[in-house]
């Protein structure tokens, strides 16, 4: 059905906005979805215009994710608040999946450290090294991204990651990265930082229970792969 330009001007049944509070989020399209963010359109375009046609450019809501907001900004209709809305928006999303899937006794399996971590890792651009301090009983202390790029030898310090287990006060460590490429086989420089780590770690009674590699819904373990 061809509407005009102007939400407003549509039945009300159709407006998004209308629709999600009587019906539910669950019966809007992706489109109407992000047309309620932005709000308005422009031009001869309504805002589900707008938000299809991105949908399209990006292929759905996870290639958005993957946009920094410079380029988001370069896609037509998009100005730099809006831009900030989107990803706010996805960045709850996020969020609220992570909350939904928290473990409230203790870590238990890699499995649980995938389920937790997958979404803030699985799309980053760059690789991310990060650790995961644990109390004696397995419970997450605090996740920290220490290191940002090719994760090799020369880019992570053992001597800064041995600092945050100290200051953390941390029983037990899981180191974790991801790889943009969504392979998910670890290289010689992750096996090689890993056995470093896990040396390290030993002199100062910190046991490593894991090293997790994430990669497009997929991780290996090295733990599984009795490689620690």
């Amino acid at each position: 059905m061809e509407y005009k330009t102007r939400i407003a001007d549509w039945p009300e049944d159709d407006r998004p906005r209308e629709k999600l509070v009587t019906l539910g989020a669950d019966s809007l399209s992706d489109a109407e979805l992000l047309a309620i963010i932005l709000r308005v359109g422009f031009q001869n375009s309504s805002a589900v215009d707008v938000a299809r046609h991105i949908l399209q450019q990006c292929n759905g809501f996870r290639g958005i994710d993957k946009m920094d907001v410079h380029e988001m900004i370069s896609l037509k209709g998009i100005g730099l608040a809006k831009a900030a809305q989107i990803k706010a928006a996805i960045a709850i999303g996020k969020r609220l999946a992570t909350q939904d899937s928290q473990i409230t006794d203790r870590i238990t399996s890699s499995r649980d450290i995938f389920n937790l971590f997958h979404l803030k890792y699985r799309d980053l651009k760059r690789e991310k090294f990060s650790v995961i301090f644990l109390t004696s009983r397995n419970k997450i202390i605090a996740e920290k991204v220490l290191f940002e790029g090719s994760i090799t030898e020369s880019m992570v310090s053992v001597r800064e990651v041995i600092r945050e287990v100290i200051a953390n006060g941390a029983a037990s460590v899981v180191f974790l990265h991801n790889h943009p490429s969504g392979e998910i086989s670890p290289s010689k420089s992750d096996i090689d930082i890993t056995q470093k780590l896990v040396s390290a770690c030993k002199t100062i009674d910190v046991q490593v229970l894991d090293h997790i590699i994430i990669g497009d819904g997929v991780y290996y373990s090295f733990a599984d792969d009795q490689l620690i």
